[in-house]
């Protein structure tokens, strides 16, 4: 077993764990809004925090792609172990923040949507930067952070995150995801 097979397992497993609570946080939403009951039947998802799972679940796959062209440079030691589960650990938080434990508390999943998306994005701009410092302080990875594809693609991503906590209208938050939501798959399809 390499070094990074090693760490990649616990990373693996974290991140695996997120995505399992981005889509049990679904499937527990979408079993209320089938019930019977009659709170079920007004029951309604709404558009920001189906929008903001979406969003989440891109960000966590980039997150799983960038290990892969730093297999190399990863070596096993108490502060790597630490670091991968302060990341992991972040995005597992972020995803259970996403969805409310008990969908049955909320008329509309927008409300939840604007009780959790400022620390969910604080959360996700804090990996950025993290990640962002890791590239700084790794040679063999310093002139990815000097591209000005990496640069304009991270400085957008952070601006439409940090116009996503401010947020406080409906109509420009799903407009916000949706651009979150596009700069990933166009980032995927370069």
């Amino acid at each position: 077993m390499t070094e990074f097979e090693f760490l990649f397992a616990l990373f693996a497993l974290v991140m695996g764990l997120s995505l399992v609570e981005l889509l049990s946080g679904l499937g527990r939403a979408l079993e209320y809004k089938l019930g019977d009951s009659e709170r079920a039947a007004q029951f309604t998802f709404g558009w920001l925090t189906p929008l903001l799972a979406v969003f989440v679940i891109l960000d966590l796959l980039s997150f799983w792609i960038f290990a892969w062209p730093i297999r190399e440079l990863v070596n096993a030691s108490p502060l790597s172990v630490l670091g991968v589960m302060v990341l992991s650990g972040a995005y597992f938080l972020a995803a259970r923040l996403v969805f409310p434990s008990d969908p049955e508390d909320f008329r509309d999943l927008d409300t939840h949507y604007f009780r959790v998306h400022r620390v969910v994005f604080a959360m996700l701009i804090l990996m950025v930067v993290i990640q962002w410092i890791f590239v700084l302080a790794t040679p063999e990875l310093r002139p990815l952070a000097g591209s000005p594809v990496a640069i304009g693609l991270t400085g957008i991503l952070l601006a439409l995150m940090a116009a996503a906590i401010w947020s406080k209208r409906k109509a420009a938050s799903i407009v916000i995801l949706a651009l979150l939501i596009l700069r990933y798959l166009a980032t995927y399809a370069l």
